[in-house]
């Protein structure tokens, strides 16, 4: 009887537990203001902005610190501004601010090939990526693309989902009273955040094409920089989705030249 009071006890907590994470999931709702996309994000535009910049030293520390040749720096920084001038100019257009203030800086790392970009517009390129780049549109679709997380505020997005799921692994790790339970519901948890990454990769490549073409770049060196990724990580282009973050190059393709189509008319 006692066992049987046990489990009901576990179970009720577990419930508790797991609509305390949806209800404060549902509660991030924020229109995005330069989208006009509804998304769950766990901050606000300023706290993007502090977040990323209060991180980015650190960031930069993790790859052996910024290069040290200020041409290149300066260079980089020209190619990324003229893509964002670009959007802006859009913006206002419409009436709209962008809140976001981007900063573009090429890291030390010789061995590693990425990109990445913090919340609030602080985007990050490695002198291993940099130097397989062959010219200046390939380099616009590199950082393009994350402007795009930015833009489409990826970050703040993950932060609030991973937060969900978290939630609900700890749910339902209550209710089973087991380990192995919630070692099996992390597993679920962190699949289905990748799956929300593949789609984050897929609309900031949308966003690059989209931005390349407006600010004057050949979207085609958008496809080059799927073959330069493609070659860096052993060459396979087909790779399997399912178990990785980022979609496979081959689709990546695939979808680039759709946007090419639509948006170069």
């Amino acid at each position: 009887m006692q066992r049987g009071n046990g489990l009901k006890f576990r179970l009720i907590i577990g419930l508790v537990m797991a609509a305390i994470a949806y209800f404060s999931y549902m509660g991030k709702s924020q229109e995005n203001p330069l989208t006009g996309e509804h998304q769950k994000v766990s901050l606000s535009t300023e706290e993007e902005v502090a977040l990323g910049l209060q991180s980015a030293p650190r960031m930069a520390q993790e790859y052996g610190g910024l290069y040290p040749d200020q041409q290149v720096q300066n260079q980089v920084s020209a190619v990324g501004n003229k893509l964002v001038r670009v959007f802006n100019e859009e913006l206002a257009a419409r009436g709209i601010t962008n809140p976001y203030k981007f900063n573009f800086y090429v890291l030390r790392d010789g061995q590693t090939v990425n990109a990445f970009a913090l919340p609030g517009g602080q985007v990050f390129i490695t002198v291993g990526l940099l130097s397989r780049l062959k010219s200046e549109d390939q380099l616009a679709g590199v950082l393009g693309h994350e402007i795009g997380h930015v833009i489409h505020r990826h970050s703040s997005e993950q932060m609030a989902k991973t937060e969900f799921y978290q939630g609900l692994a700890g749910a339902a790790t209550a209710s089973a009273g087991d380990l192995g339970a919630g070692q099996i519901a992390s597993y679920v948890a962190n699949m289905k955040l990748m799956k929300y990454g593949r789609d984050d990769e897929l609309e900031s490549d949308e966003f690059g094409v989209h931005y390349m073409i407006n600010a004057g770049y050949n979207p085609q060196a958008m496809v080059e920089v799927m073959e330069i990724l493609a070659e860096a990580s052993g060459g396979d282009m087909d790779r399997d989705d399912f178990n990785s973050t980022h979609p496979s190059p081959a689709n990546r393709v695939t979808r680039i030249r759709e946007h090419i189509a639509k948006y170069g008319k």
